[in-house]
């Protein structure tokens, strides 16, 4: 008989694990609070590291069909548009694994055609985590439908719920680092690419750096759109917590915000008009992902701000890291221990990293001069290198 794990959330991170446990021979029960899967949200880029690890689950092919492969990330000065540096992505030479953008319903779908595949992977929606039990020899799920309680027994549980996760808050690691408003929210939208201007059609990952802000914009949907992120300093939130909220009662705060941008930037964003628009949070890191029979994955471990575009990846490269460590064990508890020790440290850094890329992007006056000028003498091969750590897995 199969061992079964059970795992909380149905997201990218969840959806990943499920795949990645059944191809390691497990039985894979997921449960999610929402009664439709649908992912909101724009475009996404998949990094090699990412990449990477769906090849090792067999979901990179449906992954690639819907998405496109840029050909650089370049750097521009958001004042004046010029450009700081042009950084060639040949990912599969460097990296060993190619560099993606699509949209992230394209991925979601990908997955969950992928999981669709495995039988031993079955999706339970409209129920919501109540608690559980770690007796040593397994561990009891409770969950709630309505008024409606329910239990569900499996050999390990896979807390891959959230910025707000239940599973974390059970375990005790979540009691005393609530989620923190990082005081910067997230604008996302698409447009058409016939409405863009020019260079936001290109093949690239484009990055423009101003003083609070920065944008980033690449082509998804096979060129047909283009995806534009525009990142802002604010003490603002939604009523919902973490939640997106319809972006356009707040389009003259991003419009104060890039006022004094390039002509091209303000084009790109006037020409967005349906953005929706999230709060950034995040946590400290922790020192342990696992505890017993129970493990985080994904944000519910580990969320960071989305200056490194690593949030999934990390999550993506969870999955892939927890099916090999339970593969080289009959102990679930030493398996999941050992998924700990490999994956806490690492996303610890990336979470560091992540926040630390804020001072670089969105500083002003002379440390943004000293920056431009670093870049551009710096030249884009030791600027990839930059990078190594990260997409080399």
């Amino acid at each position: 008989m199969k061992p079964r794990a059970l795992i909380a959330g149905a997201g990218i991170g969840g959806l990943t694990a499920a795949i990645a446990l059944a191809r390691a021979g497990y039985e894979a029960a997921v449960f999610e609070r929402a009664d439709v899967l649908e992912e909101i949200g724009a475009g996404i880029q998949v990094t090699p590291n990412a990449s990477r690890a769906l090849g090792h689950l067999g979901a990179l092919e449906a992954v690639e069909q819907s998405a496109l492969a840029p050909s650089a990330i370049r750097i521009f000065r958001g004042r004046d548009g010029a450009e700081l540096s042009r950084l060639p992505l040949d990912a599969q030479r460097r990296w060993g694994a190619p560099y993606l953008v699509l949209q992230r319903a394209a991925l979601q779908r990908a997955l969950v055609e992928t999981a669709a595949r495995e039988p031993s992977i079955s999706l339970t929606l409209g129920v919501e985590v109540g608690g559980f039990s770690d007796d040593g020899s397994g561990v009891t799920l409770g969950l709630k439908r309505g008024l409606l309680r329910l239990a569900e027994r499996g050999d390990l549980l896979i807390g891959a719920d959230g910025l707000r996760s239940i599973v974390r808050e059970r375990l005790g690691l979540g009691k005393h680092d609530e989620p923190r408003f990082s005081n910067r929210v997230a604008f996302r939208a698409t447009i058409d690419a016939g409405a863009a201007p020019i260079r936001a059609r290109e093949r690239d990952v484009s990055l423009h750096l101003g003083p609070k802000a920065h944008l980033v914009h690449y082509p998804v949907a096979g060129g047909a759109l283009v995806n534009i992120v525009a990142v802002i300093e604010s003490d603002w939130r939604a009523a919902a917590g973490d939640q997106p909220w319809d972006g356009e009662a707040d389009r003259a705060a991003l419009a104060r915000a890039f006022a004094r941008w390039s002509r091209e930037a303000r084009a790109l964003i006037e020409a967005a008009q349906n953005w929706r628009a999230w709060p950034l949070h995040n946590r400290p890191p922790i020192s342990a992902m696992a505890r017993g029979r129970v493990a985080l994955l994904g944000d519910a471990a580990h969320p960071m701000l989305p200056f490194l575009a690593q949030g999934a990846a990390q999550a993506i490269e969870d999955a892939d890291i927890l099916a090999e460590c339970l593969s080289a064990t009959s102990d679930v508890a030493d398996g999941l221990a050992a998924y700990s020790r490999h994956r806490a440290p690492r996303a610890a850094r990336m979470q560091k990293a992540s926040e630390d890329q804020t001072q670089l992007y969105h500083v002003s006056g002379l440390p943004a001069a000293a920056r431009d000028i670093g870049m551009r003498a710096m030249g884009p091969e030791r600027l990839l290198r930059r990078y190594d750590w990260i997409y080399g897995g």
